[in-house]
């Protein structure tokens, strides 16, 4: 079981609220990198304290761990946390019940969940069983795809059944309460924001599960059934011919070894790509 070593706090802020009087005490220096609060949780899997259960998460399924100890928390288990401050392990709740301090502003006693950042707007949801971020006037939780979307998509997306319970395609995390970016892709599934700019990068604009377009791509079309003007280097003649992505084919001697010299498409495919989506 970890030790806890004495931390030395300035002098607490002491305010009224309609409950009790809460002290009010900065975050520990040894805080969580995921979430600010005042507690850590003992993991009712293994026994053992952390400070979330991502900070859980990423200790016993590192790659220093035996691959057969690895595990993720049970999330909704948890009913022991300890005080940062007092070292008090005690049931789940928001205040700590022998020094009073505040764990975290928004608790959530569902999910045992702490977190000091207000300005997430978290909420709970519950036919997801978690809480979200972004307010909950913000969102709507769609049935068929078993997780909340914007409103702004209500009536508007695709549905795919359980769309977010699944790992990214892209990085392999799973996706349904990962805390980084989701986004919506036009034929229903969902991928990490970041994952999907990676692969604008590398000019992939399909749906790395089914292969659909990510975007209206018939500007591009068009591009492509144009037909250019080519110059043979081989036999110097001037062709007409139908663009492609790869070589033009000059009609007088059958080289592939030409040149564009007029026509619409004067862009690669590529750079066309770019232009459409930008």
């Amino acid at each position: 079981m970890p030790t806890f070593s004495a931390v030395v706090f300035p002098p607490p802020t002491i305010i009224r609220t309609d409950l009790h009087t809460v002290r009010q005490l900065p975050l520990s220096p040894t805080r969580c990198s995921h979430y600010k609060r005042r507690c850590k949780i003992r993991a009712p899997c293994c026994g053992d304290i952390f400070n979330c259960r991502h900070c859980h998460n990423e200790a016993k399924n590192s790659l220093e761990t035996n691959p057969l100890d690895r595990h993720d928390i049970p999330r909704h288990e948890i009913e022991k946390v300890i005080c940062s401050l007092c070292g008090t392990e005690q049931d789940a709740q928001q205040y700590c019940i022998n020094c009073g301090v505040c764990m975290g502003k928004y608790y959530c006693a569902k999910c045992k969940f702490f977190d000091d950042d207000i300005t997430k707007n978290q909420y709970h949801c519950d036919e997801c069983g978690i809480c979200r971020t972004g307010g909950k006037d913000n969102f709507f939780h769609c049935k068929t795809c078993g997780c909340c979307y914007s409103k702004e998509m209500k009536d508007k997306h695709r549905c795919v059944e359980r769309a977010m319970h699944h790992n990214c395609p892209i990085c392999f995390e799973f996706i349904f309460d990962t805390m980084k970016d989701i986004t919506v892709l036009r034929c229903g599934h969902t991928i990490h924001l970041e994952c999907l700019k990676e692969m604008e990068k590398h000019y992939r604009y399909t749906c790395p599960v089914c292969s659909k377009s990510l975007w209206d791509m018939s500007k591009l079309w068009s591009k492509i059934d144009q037909e250019v003007w080519i110059l043979c280097n081989d036999c110097g003649a001037n062709s007409h011919v139908q663009f492609h992505v790869i070589a033009h084919k000059c009609l007088s001697c059958k080289s592939y070894n030409t040149r564009q010299t007029r026509g619409d498409t004067a862009t690669t495919c590529s750079s066309g790509v770019a232009e459409i989506v930008s």
